[in-house]
């Protein structure tokens, strides 16, 4: 334990005084007064508190099973509005500020660890004769919690693209064969107050699991986040059974814990696997798709935590209908393996940057301290599969637009992270899909006359990633995000030439960057 637990302990020990037969935290009042010193305004820090204090109770063996889940309550609800103000934080933080998002997510990964180690503490001493008929009566609720528990440090281990700890695919195991024994895993519980906290031990199981199986790999942060609540919302619905049955598309064996396996071929036979699948929460996947499309509206009952940009939650919910329906996207182009290393630059920023410094064969190499070396281990005609050393690729995630040099072409090519894994190792395994071959210098401006507010003429960098235009045709180019938003016209320099392009669509939005389609209306030589 740190200096700064053993600080806590001690305050708290003086506190509540040593003549006291239960641990310290037994006594609610002073656990309500704890509770009332949290910082307000730095939730990363109030969970940690929380946190500390959870680990003193999960080390202490001689506080009755009681106590135990009377202050394991009031903690869980003084967690829950700094709970949630961290998630939205991290969500909202760039992953450059890598010191900070370190900060919130061992703030939370640890809370939650803390939390469900607490719940599960309960019923191991319930199994050991502790609390009697009260805490036979709660045993849902422990479990139920602990599960929740449970799914969110998943949650946040994807967040991060990391692999979720044996753990939790252990302890997950663990609960549900208990409750499945004791039969309750059906029974409705009010896991928290509230109609968003009732469920089933069954849901809750199936949240994480279904989470699992999302392929949430390929999503960045705030499409997981998304895709965790459509997860959860549509809960009821999915199914888990012994056999197979129509609607399962993955399978698990409790008495040897992983992440659900794909259901392609029949898995071993035994009595501890299990089916899983959406059932029929695929059909009502399919309608929300078709009523967000048509209304562009959510509809009453999903909350989406206040987001609702119509193209990335439809782009989510198709996502989510080819994995619940247990189908693979095919890959464009046949990979084969290969052994290289390419340098990578990150951003739009450094892209522009790099083709300058190509373009002017400059003796100025500052641009390349960004720069880093990955190892390239599959390619094909459509991007790479790369594996990124732990020192480098913080930046990384799913979205991410990046500039390729390779020891075999000396071309810029533009490509965007689509998939992001981390082993135990903290060693990152990447996908990359190309956008092109060849990326482009130009630039961009107002047409004179267009009536903007901002002065014609100023010329804005970026990337043309299609062959060279034509009179009617249309090009994609990679843009600084938000540029020349609302615009119809724009005009594009390249060489001698200046083309009058009209803004035909956003096709993909990232963090520093959106990739635009523009039809060449008109050339100027």
């Amino acid at each position: 334990m740190n200096l700064c637990l053993q600080r806590e302990e001690k305050d708290v020990i003086t506190w509540f005084g040593r003549t006291k037969p239960e641990h310290p935290l037994a006594d609610t009042e002073k656990v309500e007064e704890l509770i009332a010193r949290l910082p307000a305004n730095d939730s990363a820090q109030a969970l940690g508190e929380i946190a500390g204090w959870l680990e003193l109770m999960n080390r202490a063996d001689d506080l009755k099973v009681e106590y135990r889940f009377k202050n394991l309550d009031l903690l869980d609800a003084a967690s829950r509005n700094h709970e949630r103000a961290l998630l939205l934080e991290y969500l909202a933080t760039p992953r450059q500020k890598k010191t900070h998002e370190h900060r919130l997510w061992t703030g939370a990964y640890g809370f939650w660890r803390e939390l469900g180690e607490g719940y599960h503490r309960c019923l191991r001493q319930y199994e050991k004769g502790a609390g009697g008929a009260a805490a036979k009566a709660s045993l849902p609720i422990f479990i139920g919690r602990a599960l929740r528990a449970l799914r969110q440090q998943l949650r946040w281990a994807l967040l991060r693209y990391e692999t979720a700890e044996t753990r939790v695919w252990s302890d997950l195991a663990i609960l549900y064969q208990f409750a499945e024994t004791k039969g309750f895993v059906d029974e409705a519980i009010a896991v928290y107050p509230g109609s968003s906290g009732s469920g089933t031990v069954k849901q809750e199981l199936l949240k994480a699991l279904m989470l699992s199986a999302s392929a949430t790999d390929s999503l960045p942060p705030v499409g997981q986040d998304i895709a965790a609540r459509i997860v959860a919302h549509f809960s009821k619905l999915f199914v888990i059974a012994k056999e197979p049955d129509e609607g399962v598309t993955h399978w698990i064996d409790l008495a040897a814990p992983k992440a659900p396996v794909r259901l392609v071929k029949n898995p071993p036979s035994s009595p501890t696997v299990r089916y899983i699948g959406a059932g029929s929460g695929l059909r009502e996947l399919e309608q929300l798709r078709a009523h967000i499309a048509y209304t562009r509206g959510l509809p009453e009952g999903l909350d989406l935590n206040g987001r609702l940009d119509d193209e990335l939650v439809l782009a989510l919910l198709k996502h989510l209908e080819q994995d619940w329906a247990g189908k693979t996207q095919a890959r464009r182009f046949e990979r084969r393996k290969v052994a290289t290393r390419v340098t990578v630059v990150p951003g739009l920023k450094e892209i522009i940057e790099a083709l300058e410094f190509a373009n002017n064969d400059s003796l100025d190499f500052t641009h390349q301290q960004a720069a880093e070396s990955w190892i390239v281990e599959d390619m094909s005609e459509g991007g790479y599969g790369a594996v990124i050393p732990s020192v480098a690729g913080d930046w990384v995630e799913v979205g991410s637009v990046i500039g390729v040099e390779g020891e075999t072409f000396r071309d810029w090519r533009v490509g965007v992270v689509r998939r992001v894994t981390r082993n135990e190792q903290q060693q990152q395994r990447v996908g990359v899909q190309l956008l092109t071959q060849t990326g482009t210098l130009i630039k961009l401006r107002r047409p004179v006359g267009s009536g903007s507010k901002a002065a014609p003429g100023a010329l804005q960098p970026a990337v043309l990633i299609s062959s060279k235009p034509e009179v009617q045709q249309e090009i994609d180019v990679v843009v600084k995000k938000g540029m020349f938003a609302g615009e119809e016209n724009i005009e594009m320099l390249l060489g001698d030439e200046t083309y009058l392009l009209r803004q035909q669509d956003t096709v993909e939005r990232g963090s520093d960057y959106d990739l635009v389609r523009l039809k060449v209306t008109r050339v100027f030589r």
